[in-house]
């Protein structure tokens, strides 16, 4: 396997408007978008707080939408907003949601793990239980954990696969690896598709993108079909920059149902699901962690924690989509 070719299309999707337009979906109306904004009249029981690094990402989104009901119907007002994966204004939301008095459990997926060690130890001190989703770090209670890794290493096997059946191993095939590195969650998917394709024994010449969002994907495969025209296998550590990527190429011209492509992924929106389910898709593999069980494994931590009554980590696995089961993972149906 050649060692991957690192072009970044870092680009955290700022101005993604047709991203958020297609598939991110509104955020929640009722949760506070701004922890800057001035606490409003409260339910008696507090606060409780979710940090996701930015609202570009179509799952978490949905999970928002799942989680606030919820909480809601516990009692809790649902804090949430969108520090569009600046470390500061991440951190600065968590340390006025510590100053509003109310709070009582802040859970995050943090921009950066390390970034986020001061503010969560400040949490800590004021009686605030500080919880990871998909990651921990110093000054975490406990965490909603994912084992990226293996998510990573049995999509990676599964392509390397579907690669070595369709192409062989005498001549390298362009991969174009839809990566990312600067998070816990995607440094350990990254690592772990990469692993997966060597111990499938695929010959693949890899080029790797750092993307985040839909454009960026997009941006990516416009990038890999220019430097590499043959290129016809897309593989993501997430779902919203394979789909930004599926559109370029969709746009390139490239047929639905083309035997010779292959799109593969982790994390699953309902409109990837629509892909998948095409006859003959070119999204052939995908993995999904599915939104509702996430939601709902967070908010029964976020509510014990409020409760004083959370004792240990939670931890949940990915599922493969087939053609039999894959209406079952839509958001709504599960």
């Amino acid at each position: 396997m050649k060692l991957p070719n690192r072009k970044g299309v870092i680009g955290l999707a700022v101005a993604a408007l047709f991203a958020l337009a297609a598939c991110a979906g509104p955020a929640p109306t009722s949760s506070s978008d701004a922890a800057s904004e001035p606490a409003v009249e409260q339910e008696a029981k507090g606060a409780i707080a979710m940090s996701f690094a930015g609202l570009d990402i179509a799952i978490w989104n949905d999970m928002l939408e799942i989680m606030e009901p919820q909480i809601v119907e516990a009692g809790y007002e649902f804090v949430t907003h969108d520090p569009q994966w600046d470390v500061q204004t991440q951190v600065n939301d968590w340390q006025n949601w510590i100053q509003r008095g109310d709070v009582k459990v802040i859970m995050g997926y943090p921009a950066q793990s390390d970034s986020m060690v001061a503010v969560s130890e400040e949490a800590q001190a004021a009686g605030i239980p500080v919880l990871g989703y998909a990651s921990q770090w110093q000054g975490t209670s406990h965490s909603l954990l994912l084992d990226n890794y293996e998510d990573g290493r049995i999509l990676g096997l599964a392509a390397g696969e579907w690669i070595v059946e369709k192409y062989g191993t005498d001549e390298a095939q362009p991969v174009a690896f839809l990566a990312y590195y600067d998070t816990d969650l995607g440094r350990e998917r990254s690592e772990g598709i990469l692993a997966g394709l060597e111990e499938s024994g695929a010959n693949v010449d890899i080029t790797e993108h750092s993307v985040i969002g839909l454009t960026d994907g997009y941006d990516a495969a416009q990038a890999q079909l220019q430097s590499a025209p043959d290129t016809k296998i897309f593989i993501g550590i997430a779902g919203d920059p394979p789909m930004g990527a599926y559109q370029a190429v969709m746009d390139a011209g490239v047929s639905p149902d083309d035997p010779d492509f292959l799109f593969a992924a982790l994390d699953a929106t309902d409109e990837i699901l629509d892909i998948f389910l095409l006859e003959n898709s070119i999204w052939r593999i995908q993995y999904v962690l599915p939104a509702k069980s996430l939601a709902d494994g967070m908010v029964q931590m976020m509510l014990a924690a409020a409760e004083g009554t959370l004792s240990s980590d939670t931890t949940i696995v990915s599922s493969q989509i087939t053609l039999d089961n894959a209406e079952s993972f839509y958001t709504y149906n599960q």
